[in-house]
């Protein structure tokens, strides 16, 4: 899976250069926190922080059934995830785009488990369960999506600042 790489020169400098995939999908891997955003019924939007992983060529998370963004998603599968840096001159910042399809197929899920094993120290330890993830020791069971993306952006801050779009 190789995308289309380009800067964008509208929103970056004449001196910036691409990020390439193989960096981009790096800061994937390591990220220990991203932001989805989700859209509600009622067209407002919902953002909140969760743990994601980027395995086999798409971006998973997990959700409880009871949560906001899995409400929106049974309605509205596009999201945003986003991850990155909060310094202006600093590091870059990775915008995913795509739909969020449900996995639940437990060959997958036992495929993915580990992901998050390294993860925030190690402390999620999930177990593939018949339709979704399960905590080591918790009768919980949280629901599994992967977003394949459409199009992921990585905005290089600092001199030069940059912006190079990945297109799939």
């Amino acid at each position: 899976m190789n995308p289309t790489t380009t800067v964008d020169p509208r929103y970056s400098d004449p001196k910036a250069i691409a990020v390439s995939w193989d960096e981009t999908r790096k800061l994937m891997e390591a990220a220990e926190l991203f932001w989805i955003c989700t859209v509600r019924p009622d067209s407002r939007p919902h953002v909140t922080p969760l743990v994601a992983a980027w395995v086999d060529g798409a971006i998973h998370f997990h959700t409880g059934a009871r949560e906001q963004k899995f409400a929106n998603l049974r309605d509205n599968p596009h999201v945003v995830l986003l991850t990155g840096r909060n310094q202006w001159n600093h590091g870059v910042d990775v915008v995913v785009e795509g739909d969020a399809v449900q996995v639940t197929d437990p060959t997958v899920l036992a495929r993915l488990a580990p992901a998050w094993a390294h993860k925030w120290d190690g402390r999620w330890q999930l177990m593939a369960g018949d339709s979704g993830f399960q905590d080591d020791g918790s009768d919980f069971v949280s629901e599994v999506f992967s977003v394949v993306p459409t199009t992921i952006y990585a905005h290089a801050k600092g001199d030069p600042f940059g912006q190079t779009r990945h297109r799939f």
